[in-house]
C-alpha cells in the first residue's frame, strides 16, 4: 500500500503552528509526517527556521499515529553524528518507535553556520558514510570509541535506547551515492521521481530491496492548494522558486539572498509548470503519480505558504487523500 505523508516546513511556519499542522494532519488521515531540518529558510520571504528536533519532539507527544521522519538532517558539520545519534534516540522513545531517522549529506544553506566550511560532494558523501557507522555503533548501547577520516568520538556511550531501535533512511540522487548508501541504509530518501533511484539501490548487494525486504522509498513533492488558483501561483512563486533550482545548484548556494538572486528571472508561470497550483486535486493526482509510478512507496506532501496551510487542511487534504488512495497502487 502507497503511504502519503504531510511535510512539516520548519522554513515557512513557526514552531507552535508546525505542532498544531502536525495534530490536524494526523487527524485528517496522512499516515507519517516528515519535518525539514534547517538553519535558514532559503527564501527571505518564507520567514522560519525553528529547531527542528525541538518542533518533533513536542509533535512526537502530541501526535498518537502518525510516523515521524526528519527529512533530513546533515550529521556531519553543524551536528556531530555522536550528537544526531543520541537526540535521535531520544525522540524514538518519546514517538514510541514511530521514528525515522532520515540522514543526507547537507546543505551549504544551513552547514555553514558553524565556520568550518563546505567541502565537496565526494567528501560529504565519505563523511556521511562515516556519520552512519558511528551512529550505528552508539546505537548499540556500547561504549564508543572512533577515530576515523573525519570524526572523533572518546567514550561516549547512549544511555536511554529505544527497544525497537532507530531506522535510517538515506537521501541518495546518484549512482556513487546510491552505491555507497543503499547497503548503509534501511530506506531510501528521494527528491526526484526517478525509477532508476530504485532499481539501482535495490541492485547494490547488501542493500535492503524496495518492496522486498521491508525498505521504503520516500519521497516529496510539492504542491500549492488554493480555491483561486492566481493566488496559489503567486503564493508558489514567492515562497518555492527556489525548488527549480535542482540539487547540484541548491545544495552550495550560501544564503536566502544567493537564492533569490538565483531565481529573480524565475517567473510564476515556471513555478506553475512544475508545481501543481491551484483547487484542482486531480492535477495533484496526476502530479503524486509520478513518484508510485518510479516505485516509491511513500510520498509526503509540501503544501506551499504558512498562510494557507489551515485552510488546505480544513477543506482540501481528506478528499485528496482519498483520491490518492483510489489511484494508487494497493
Amino acid at each position: 500500500m502507497t503511504r502519503f505523508g504531510y511535510t512539516l516546513m520548519t522554513e515557512q511556519s513557526g514552531p507552535k503552528e508546525l505542532v498544531d499542522y502536525a495534530v490536524s494532519a494526523e487527524r485528517v488521515g496522512f499516515d507519517f509526517e516528515v519535518s525539514s531540518d534547517h538553519y535558514f529558510p532559503w527564501l527571505s520571504s518564507q520567514g522560519h527556521a525553528p529547531y527542528a528536533w525541538s518542533v518533533l519532539g513536542a509533535v512526537a507527544h502530541a501526535t498518537e499515529r502518525v510516523e515521524l521522519f526528519t527529512y533530513v538532517t546533515c550529521p556531519t558539520i553543524r551536528y556531530h553524528p555522536a550528537v544526531v545519534a543520541q537526540k535521535a534516540a531520544t525522540l524514538q522513545i518519546l514517538a514510541d518507535g514511530r521514528f525515522t531517522l532520515g540522514l543526507g549529506s547537507g546543505e551549504n544553506l544551513n552547514e555553514h553556520v558553524v565556520g568550518e566550511g563546505w567541502p565537496a560532494i565526494q567528501d560529504r558523501q565519505d563523511m556521511l558514510a562515516e556519520a552512519v557507522e558511528i551512529i550505528r555503533a552508539l546505537h548499540t548501547g556500547d561504549l564508543v570509541d572512533h577515530r576515523g577520516e573525519y570524526f572523533q568520538v572518546d567514550s561516549a556511550r547512549i544511555w536511554d535506547l529505544p527497544d525497537e531501535g532507530v531506522d535510517l533512511g538515506i537521501a541518495v540522487a546518484g549512482d556513487r551515492a546510491t552505491e555507497v548508501f543503499a547497503p548503509l541504509g534501511d530506506h531510501l530518501i528521494g527528491v526526484e521521481p526517478k525509477a532508476e533511484l530504485v532499481s539501482d539501490w535495490n541492485a547494490v548487494d547488501g542493500a535492503p530491496r524496495i518492496g522486498k525486504d521491508g525498505a521504503r522509498a520516500i519521497g516529496q513533492i510539492p504542491i500549492c492548494w488554493d480555491p483561486d488558483e492566481q493566488a496559489a501561483r503567486a503564493r508558489a512563486h514567492d515562497q518555492f522558486r527556489w525548488f527549480g533550482g535542482g540539487w547540484p545548484v541548491n545544495a552550495d548556494l550560501p544564503t536566502p539572498a544567493g537564492f533569490a538572486g538565483a531565481t529573480q528571472f524565475v517567473r510564476p508561470e515556471d513555478v506553475a509548470d512544475s508545481i501543481p497550483c491551484g483547487p484542482d486535486l486531480d492535477a495533484v493526482v496526476e502530479a503524486v503519480s509520478a513518484y508510485w509510478e518510479a516505485g516509491f512507496t511513500d510520498i509526503a506532501l509540501v503544501q506551499i505558504g504558512d498562510d494557507g496551510q489551515e485552510r488546505f487542511l480544513a477543506e482540501a487534504a481528506a478528499p485528496l487523500l482519498d483520491k490518492l488512495r483510489a489511484a494508487a497502487p494497493a
